[in-house]
């Protein structure tokens, strides 16, 4: 049975899913958001023809698994029930060559034995069309050519032929190579070549982490966040996707699943701000260029909730109907509707993103009096927009209302643009910003706040509980010790903690009841302890999540609070930027901690 404990490699142009029995069960190309060629993940999770890349030790009793210190090369080991054992070393190549990242489009696969007389079976069964077709194979010299129409795979091996074609078992006595990639010839042997990615990639991967910034407590908790949030980065265009993965349900059997291998704006200023703490100054940058074009590309300062990753405005939806689901549980979607809906939050996480760059001496291309023109423009939709109803953080599929959340990032984004103001010496312009700030947050303050239930609340008006009001003093909109606070923070506590986990919200959606915690709503809660004074709290619960990550240090998007299985898209971008969030915030300082 599919289960989400699985790792991920990656070279920041594609990326691949494996089992803990290094299966590749996921792998979209030519892009993330690509048509899966390894799709049997999403395909009910039994014995699947097709869709999967598999080094099968027959006889298995056991495996192990880990990533390779400060790197996102993953070693697999394998043992048999006779005493055989094989590791398996899979990695996407990425290192620096002729002064530039060289990233192909393709997985390495190093294979050796290391106890006994282990006997192996090779399975390679690309498929493309969302799983509909498998790919023609056709034998080569020294390769195997799978013929698909989006272009041809190349497997380069020194395993014979034969034995990958037709599935024989063989013992493995000797170190194999399996280099899979585009159809193009390789100018050495695949085990010299697989050697030489390997230890280059390894090293840009040491070398990448030596530079991060860390938070003297769990480095090497942060370290896997930092590397799995770097390995989202779809590097061409600068864009980081929400997940690697689509429509793995956010809880059994709920039809709650949706496309998530797409950028959010409401994820950007949560990304910049987890980047900035690490001081990855070139994802950023190149995460902030991609921001900055969605704004040019929008004439009228409207900004639509989520985009491709090649900048794509129209993403249509639609189900899958030759892909079972994960575990069976469909549909599997394509595309996501939400980007129709109306999102009022985007304008502020656009703003508090861009403002990075007014202020950020390291950036090499900082703001400039274009951006800050094209920042206007979206504070004018904020300012049209910040009491009209939306479909929420949240994209409720089903009703508007005036969401808080959303308010508050329209009253952020016009802060934040006369703090720009102010730096770029615009007098005038920083009057008029700081004027209709203070509207909307006078605005916000008379209609979100409940004096019954002393507590802001969801929507104007309303009654019920969100997560996202605990984002109120990160925002700035309100200090933590505020009474104001306290009493949300509260009201939270008690209608949305179940055990240790907190969920989004607790009343019906498009749905029904929310089933699963929100891992990023937890890790916002585990600040909002430490902001209010409880950090022995905070970190309690921060060690409660990451004891929930699976046996590789990843999250998805849900966890089942009493269960606690992992559910949703995976792995997620938000639940690692929270994990490097709460690990800064929580962790002593290293002046009084060495």
């Amino acid at each position: 049975m599919n289960s989400l404990d699985l790792g991920i490699i990656g070279n920041c142009s594609i990326s691949a899913l494996l089992d803990q029995e290094a299966r590749i069960v996921w792998c979209c190309l030519p892009r993330f958001d690509g048509d899966p060629k390894f799709c049997s993940l999403l395909n009910g999770g039994g014995d699947q023809d097709s869709g999967y890349y598999q080094i099968e030790l027959i006889g298995l009793a056991r495996p192990e698994q880990s990533y390779s210190r400060n790197s996102a090369v993953l070693t697999t080991r394998l043992y048999d029930r006779s005493g055989g054992g094989i590791e398996i070393i899979d990695f996407a190549p990425r290192f620096k060559q002729l002064g530039r990242i060289f990233r192909p489009s393709s997985l390495v696969r190093l294979v050796q034995p290391i106890a006994g007389r282990p006997r192996i079976r090779v399975h390679l069964k690309p498929c493309y069309d969302y799983g509909r077709k498998q790919a023609e194979l056709v034998r080569g010299s020294n390769h195997i050519r799978y013929v698909m129409p989006e272009g041809n795979w190349r497997l380069t091996t020194n395993v014979p032929l034969t034995y990958v074609m037709d599935e024989q078992a063989f013992f493995l006595t000797k170190p194999i190579s399996l280099i899979l990639g585009p159809d193009e010839s390789l100018t050495r042997s695949a085990d010299e070549v697989g050697r030489e990615f390997l230890e280059n990639t390894q090293h840009y991967w040491q070398e990448w982490c030596r530079y991060l910034s860390l938070p003297f407590e769990w480095q090497e908790e942060v370290i896997r966040a930092a590397i799995t949030l770097k390995l989202s980065n779809f590097e061409e265009t600068g864009a980081i996707v929400a997940a690697m993965t689509t429509s793995i349900p956010e809880a059994a059997h709920t039809q709650r699943n949706w496309d998530y291998r797409l950028c959010w704006l409401r994820d950007s200023f949560f990304v910049v701000h987890a980047l900035n703490s690490l001081g990855v100054t070139r994802t950023m940058e190149g995460y902030l260029d991609y921001i900055t074009n969605l704004i040019a590309d929008s004439e009228d300062g409207y900004l639509q909730p989520v985009f491709g990753i090649g900048r794509e405005h129209q993403l249509d939806e639609s189900e899958v109907e030759s892909l079972s689901g994960y575990r069976g549980m469909g549909p599997v979607r394509i595309g996501n509707g939400a980007y129709t809906q109306v999102q009022n939050d985007g304008y502020g996480c656009a703003v508090l993103a861009c403002t990075q760059m007014f202020f950020d001496k390291r950036l090499i291309r900082a703001g400039d009096e274009d951006l800050f023109i094209q920042l206007e423009g979206l504070g004018e939709q904020a300012i049209q927009r910040w009491n009209t109803p939306d479909a929420g953080l949240w994209e409720f599929r089903g009703r508007e209302e005036v969401h808080t959340h959303s308010a508050v990032m329209c009253w952020a984004a016009c802060d934040r643009i006369a703090r720009i103001a102010e730096q770029l010496g615009h007098v005038e312009r920083l009057i008029y910003w700081r004027d209709q700030a203070k509207i909307i947050s006078d605005g916000i303050q008379e209609r979100a706040w409940n004096a019954d239930l002393n507590s802001f609340v969801a929507s104007f008006g309303g009654d019920a509980a969100d997560a996202s009001l605990l984002l109120l003093p990160q925002l700035g909109f309100i200090a933590p010790d505020d009474p104001r606070f306290l009493g949300t923070l509260a009201f939270v506590e008690d209608q949305l903690l179940k055990g240790s986990y907190l969920y989004r919200y607790a009343v019906p959606d498009d749905f029904g009841m929310p089933e699963t915690s929100f891992n990023i709503c937890t890790f916002w809660y585990i600040d909002a302890l430490a902001a209010v004074g409880r950090k022995e709290e905070a970190r309690e619960l921060f060690e409660r999540m990451l004891a929930s990550r699976n046996h590789l240090g990843l999250l998805s998007e849900d966890l089942d609070h009493e269960t606690g299985e992992l559910w949703g898209n995976f792995p997620q971008t938000y639940s690692m930027v929270g994990i490097i969030q709460s690990a800064s915030q929580l962790s002593k300082d290293w002046e009084d901690a060495v």
